[in-house]
């Protein structure tokens, strides 16, 4: 192993991989004990189009899958406050919109479906080096801005309206985890893909909550399935020549059944959300 990593392209997938892992973990808390889980999903589809935007006018496809993403994420806040809708609506409307904008990219450039796929089904072991420090920074922004705000999200997590009713501004705060959920799902697609990626944000929260006996344990179990999936997953692609993102999930998959249970066999109620 020590020999494997004295390899560049591994060294840049086990640094880029552990902190976008720990990013999804602890953001995914937040998002599966709100039922916002699938947030991560939506949001996938638009950073799609966003990276089909980045090939068809040949700028870095992270730089652009994270602009689209984020301007989409305000404009899914927007429209639920204006149109009235349903968040699942709002996100199914543009998620939709990003699906069929990447199509139609791609159709029309016919020239990076090879570059595209990359990024469809993830591809952690050919990251460039400044996708790796981008990803690092946007990462580490990520965590700082929710320790920053982490009273204040834990409590709407918990008591939206208790927290409205003590000052705490819930509408400016569920813009600020929609953006981060967009720049966690850009950092994450080049780990686990596009089609996965929000597996990586909800698999490693829901095995956390399994076992966990308050929130902060919760976020520490998760971040630490998280990692070891990463990290394992890329030892057993290199091992059997498998797809990295595919064993990163399936391997977060079975820490969730193995933690399940274990709760099962301590004879503990069901987890919420």
């Amino acid at each position: 192993m020590h020999a494997l990593l004295a390899y560049g392209f591994l060294q840049r997938a086990f640094l880029a991989g552990v902190f976008i892992a720990v990013a999804c973990a602890v953001l995914g808390v937040f998002l599966v004990l709100r039922k916002d889980a699938m947030i991560g999903h939506g949001l996938s589809h638009i950073a799609f189009a966003g990276v089909a935007l980045g090939l068809f006018l040949n700028i870095l496809p992270l730089a652009a899958a994270l602009a689209v993403s984020v301007g989409a994420a305000l404009a899914v806040v927007k429209l639920k406050g204006r149109a009235g809708l349903h968040g699942d609506t709002a996100i199914g409307i543009f998620s939709s919109l990003g699906m069929a904008v990447g199509i139609l990219l791609a159709s029309l450039a016919r020239s990076f479906n090879v570059e595209l796929m990359s990024y469809l089904f993830g591809d952690v072991l050919a990251i460039a080096p400044l996708e790796v420090w981008l990803a690092v920074g946007l990462a580490a922004a990520v965590l700082i801005t929710v320790r920053l705000n982490y009273g204040r999200l834990l409590f709407m997590t918990f008591d939206r309206e208790s927290a409205r009713a003590a000052g705490i501004r819930v509408g400016r705060l569920d813009t600020l985890l929609m953006v981060l959920t967009a720049v966690t799902v850009v950092l994450g697609m080049k780990v686990a893909g596009i089609l996965l990626v929000a597996a990586l944000i909800v698999i490693p929260a829901a095995a956390g909550l399994q076992v966990a006996a308050s929130f902060r344990t919760a976020v520490t179990v998760s971040a630490a399935v998280a990692v070891i999936g990463v990290a394992g997953g890329l030892g057993l692609s290199l091992a059997l020549n498998v797809p990295a993102s595919a064993a990163i999930v399936i391997l977060c998959f079975l820490a969730f059944v193995l933690l399940f249970a274990l709760k099962k066999g301590r004879g503990a109620p069901p987890a919420a959300g």
